[in-house]
């Protein structure tokens, strides 16, 4: 007995280090777990925001085409003015199914609720004129006519939203109609107008007092100058005469309903009444306080009555106030300097993406005879070396080139669009960030690694967008690599171009920081940091991009599953597969838990597909992807990048076998950039954008890594140590400065596959 008794005490202490050293074992893989966890906490959704509680009796949407912020001031348009201070205010994004927006589309999306047109005929360079064919008008109604119904009919039968046109008054037991464009507006879905007026009497008290529902066109506000202030005041004028005759408990609404030419516009939004008191309109549908669509009018007028808004019918979201605004001199001058800066991003953008486009794409020619000749093979006759300045100068220049997309979206915080010429100004101030970049990566000490570039410009613009999400999204708002507010589809959280940066950035600088570490760590690494990558992608609070986080989830696991080295066995897919798979059920589960009108892209796909609908959703996502990938400058980057890889990259001399070879854990990153960009694109609509943005962000850096890979190609290390932690560590003789800090910490199976 004592004999097994020292025995049976003996044994805890034997199996004491075995223990342990599960334990170690195990704790990668618990921490990943939690990471996992950690990220679906992370993408709980916001609280509900609806409509206010108070309602009212009556609702009077008052409208006229094209009217702007730039055209109410307390002299000219003075009605507007003090209901614009005793509102609540907004920038109106009149998107409509037809684009520009002209009259005609703006008020039947009005009434529809939804995205319609009034003809399938495009407008270069004006817009047609309003009159509105009108049959049997009479005290009690009229009819739109069998022309106008027919036509009406031939322009929506085709578009991919399934509006309704007049669906809204549909909605009520009658509406007063005043004016042409109105009548659009007020008729009902077969043509019947229920009370009509072709031109607003001078005390209109009775016609208003008749319906809960009131539509009234105030004219149209277009051309320039004197002509312009006319149009401006003869709608205020109307406009006063309603304020003088609108029943009580009533709200008042006015909007600025098109665009009256081609150049798309931001437009006047205001709201009086109970619960819209001196505050910026807001909805769900934008979730950016001061900017509202024009299908959220709809559902406004709807909850403002106290009946419920069928989403089926109407994709917008009642409008509400968000916070206290400063003084309307200032707000409106903010509305004012947003609609210039919108007017001056659609011609910036498109020549800014083409000559980057163009850029690199000659720097990626010029950077391949530096490859064929960066190896100095053994022989009698070997190629002439590549001058030392001619390869410097290359590589400043894939610095720079990988640095201006994070740098175009730092210029948005000057005031580019205020001056008279706005895209040199903008030029300018992002070429001088680059330059700061540029120097910043190329004269550190860092820089002098092999990896140093790629995992300093990566974290640099991860960090940039980063910082801009957790502070609103403010730069990437109206921006030059942002999104536009008259194009309609974001108006907050992160943009298209963004998350290719971001999740570029995060995967690429995980594999670098990864590639440091043991080789049992490395997925720890790719986990915890695309894990909070995850998070900030698609919390409703912060990124607002459900597809994104989906689908940086699948680039996170197979970055994970790869940086250990070796390939990619059935068990590492397997694994990879079953965590994004749960982390993205998880997501869409809590986004399914969502109001419809605060939805993620999954949450309204899968909503679509419970109701039927899901090719309303399918769809419009088809169009758009034809539609980007035909005509962005970034399709063709995309296909240039394929050529370079194929042709050069990975031959024999290209190098990037020889990295990959040496960094397994750079290769997962850029495996993970690569799904991660290209399932995004494709799920948001937006084609191959985002895998062009972070290609032009990582490929540069890619290339002058490989070349400083080929340059180190032919040294020998005739001696190798090993450390305790069978690491193998070079002598600094043998590898050279740059890359025995690197090397040493690869294991030497990893080392040996990459030896010529």
């Amino acid at each position: 007995m004592s004999g097994f008794g020292r025995l049976s005490s003996l044994t805890p202490a034997r199996r004491g280090p075995r223990a342990a050293s599960r334990s170690v074992r195990r704790a990668p893989y618990l921490i990943v777990v939690l990471a996992a966890i950690a990220t679906v906490v992370g993408l709980v959704p916001g609280p509900a925001s609806g409509a206010p509680s108070d309602t009212v009796d009556y609702v009077v949407l008052a409208g006229a085409a094209g009217l702007r912020w730039d055209d109410v001031n307390a002299t000219d348009t003075p009605t507007m003015w003090r209901l614009a201070g005793s509102g609540s205010i907004g920038a109106l994004a009149v998107r409509s199914g037809h684009r520009p927006t002209c009259p005609g589309d703006g008020w039947l999306t009005l009434g529809a609720g939804n995205l319609t047109a009034r003809s399938d005929r495009r407008t270069e360079p004006a817009c047609p004129p309003l009159p509105v064919g009108i049959d049997h008008q009479g005290q009690d109604g009229a009819f739109l006519s069998g022309a106008e119904k027919d036509r009406i009919l031939s322009a929506n039968k085709d578009l991919p939203w399934g509006a309704q046109p007049g669906a809204l008054p549909e909605s009520m037991r009658c509406t007063t109609t005043i004016g042409p464009g109105a009548a659009l507006a007020g008729a009902r879905p077969f043509g019947r107008i229920d009370r009509y007026r072709a031109e607003l009497p001078d005390d209109p008290k009775e016609l208003l007092a008749g319906c809960v529902l009131a539509v009234v066109d105030l004219g149209t506000v277009d051309g320039s100058g004197a002509a312009r202030r006319t149009a401006a005041k003869v709608a205020d004028e109307r406009l006063a005469r309603l304020v003088a005759a609108r029943p009580p408990r009533s709200l008042l609404m006015l909007a600025g309903v098109s665009d009256t030419d081609a150049d798309a516009r931001l437009h006047v939004a205001v709201a009086d009444g109970p619960g819209y008191a001196g505050g910026l309109l807001t909805s769900a549908s934008t979730g950016r306080p001061g900017y509202v669509q024009l299908i959220d009018l709809a559902p406004t007028a709807l909850s403002a009555l106290g009946r419920s808004v069928p989403s089926k019918l109407f994709p917008g979201t009642p409008a509400i106030t968000a916070g206290r605004r400063v003084s309307l001199d200032d707000e409106v001058r903010r509305l004012v300097d947003a609609d210039r800066e919108v007017r001056a991003q659609g011609s910036v953008s498109s020549g800014f993406f083409t000559i980057l486009t163009i850029c690199e794409l000659l720097l990626f020619l010029a950077a391949i005879p530096l490859l064929r000749r960066a190896r100095r093979p053994a022989g009698p006759v070997t190629p002439a070396p590549n001058p030392p300045w001619f390869e410097r100068g290359v590589e400043v220049l894939l610095v720079a080139a990988s640095l201006v997309v994070p740098a175009a979206l730092l210029a948005g915080a000057v005031p580019w669009w205020r001056t008279s010429a706005p895209g040199l100004v903008f030029a300018a101030a992002t070429l001088a960030v680059v330059a700061v970049f540029t120097a910043v990566i190329v004269w550190t000490r860092g820089a002098r690694w092999v990896l140093g570039p790629l995992g300093g410009v990566a974290a640099l613009g991860a960090v940039v967008v980063a910082v801009d999400v957790l502070a609103g999204s403010r730069l990437q708002l109206n921006s030059v690599v942002g999104y536009s507010a008259v194009a309609g589809g974001q108006y907050a959280g992160l943009a298209a171009v963004g998350l290719g940066v971001f999740a570029a950035g995060v995967l690429v600088a995980a594999g670098c920081l990864a590639q440091h570490v043991h080789r049992q760590w490395r997925p720890v690494v790719v986990a915890v940091l695309g894990g909070i990558a995850v998070v900030l992608t698609g919390s409703p609070y912060l990124g607002a991009d459900a597809a994104g986080a989906v689908a940086l989830t699948a680039g996170v696991c197979v970055a994970a599953a790869m940086s250990t080295g070796g390939w990619l066995s059935f068990p590492r897919v397997a694994w990879a597969l079953m965590a994004g798979l749960a982390v993205t059920t998880a997501f869409a589960l809590l986004d399914m838990h969502r109001p419809a009108g605060q939805r993620g892209t999954v949450g309204r796909f899968l909503g679509h597909l419970g109701d039927g609908t899901g090719r309303l959703v399918i769809h419009p996502i088809e169009a758009d992807n034809a539609v980007v990938m035909a005509t962005s400058p970034l399709t063709l980057l995309v296909i240039g990048v394929g050529a370079l890889l194929f042709f050069a990259l990975l031959r024999p001399w290209g190098g990037l076998k020889r990295l990959f070879g040496l960094y397994p854990a750079v290769r997962a990153g850029l495996a993970g950039t690569a799904v991660a960009t290209l399932v995004a694109g494709p799920m948001r609509g937006v084609g191959f954008n985002i895998a062009g943005v972070a290609a032009a962000t990582v490929v540069p850096l890619a290339v002058l890594a490989a070349l400083r890979v080929l340059r180190h190609a032919d040294v020998r290390t005739p001696a190798v140590s090993v450390d305790p932690t069978g690491a193998a560590v070079m002598t600094e003789q043998a590898a050279g400065p740059a890359t025995v800090a690197e090397l040493s910490a690869e294991q030497p199976a990893e080392r040996a596959a990459s030896q010529p």
